[in-house]
């Protein structure tokens, strides 16, 4: 039996869309709203794949996020706002326009002259300042490069890395004064938020994307505690260690991630 065509593929998908929205009760109810948060779900779960390099998960976590494309498009065509169609349309008309190198008469097409384009497509549509359309839903930190390289427009900005690595002892130094000041939940999450927001702004002057760096930081982590609970079942031990011994299994971990 031959695969079915992208065609036909895409309409059969927009077609269960229509028919799960007439016929599923949880389906039926949804909302942009409520299906949000498991449209930034499977956008994560398609980096997780492509982090693992599991090609097959990645097939399937792309219909996921496919998905809920259509489901969105679905609720606004319900609406009268727009369909599936327009959306396609859209991205296509963008994508043209963004690269003339391909499909005008320009032969030069670099990363300055992309953020050029994206910036003068801002300016059309704007109705407030820079930082206006950077959304909030972002993960924190990734937002807060984007808030940085915004502002950095205009020339607000670091000129190079040095001043905010001082930034970042200085604002160290004031989380250290509020915790020795025995200040509130509200006056550490201040000082601990400046100095997050320090670390995104050291990434993006590195070239390093923070939310990308900390996920490292993360597998690193969990496979670094894997072997200490490894060890600690070797050893028949349970329970709370002292932490001496069991900073002695983390140092053998990262020894034997070295070798």
């Amino acid at each position: 039996m031959p695969a079915p065509s992208p065609d036909t593929a895409l309409a059969a998908l927009l077609d269960l869309m229509v028919r799960l929205r007439e016929g599923c009760p949880w389906d039926r109810e949804q909302t942009f709203a409520t299906i949000a948060p498991y449209t930034i779900e499977e956008a994560y779960e398609v980096a997780d794949a492509i982090a693992r390099e599991d090609l097959g998960d990645l097939r399937e976590e792309l219909g996921d996020l496919l998905f809920q494309v259509v489901f969105h498009a679905r609720i606004a065509e319900e609406q009268g706002a727009f369909g599936f169609v327009e959306v396609a349309e859209a991205i296509t008309r963008k994508m043209v326009a963004r690269h003339p190198h391909v499909f005008g008469d320009a032969t030069a097409h670099d990363a300055a002259r992309w953020e050029d384009m994206k910036a003068g497509e801002r300016a059309a549509k704007a109705k407030g300042g820079l930082l206006d359309d950077v959304p909030l839903a972002l993960p924190a930190l990734l937002r807060a490069a984007k808030l940085q390289k915004r502002a950095a427009r205009i020339g607000f900005d670091w000129p190079d890395l040095l001043p905010v690595l001082d930034k970042l002892e200085e604002e160290i130094g004031e989380l250290r004064a509020e915790i020795a000041a025995g200040s509130g939940k509200d006056r550490l999450a201040d000082e601990f938020g400046d100095m997050l927001f320090v670390m995104a702004n050291i990434g993006r002057h590195l070239g390093v994307e923070a939310e990308t760096a900390l996920r490292g930081a993360n597998g690193k982590f969990e496979r670094r505690f894997r072997h200490i609970e490894a060890r600690l079942a070797e050893q028949g031990r349970s329970g709370p260690q002292q932490l001496d011994f069991l900073d002695s299994l983390w140092n053998e971990a990262k020894a034997l991630e070295r070798a």
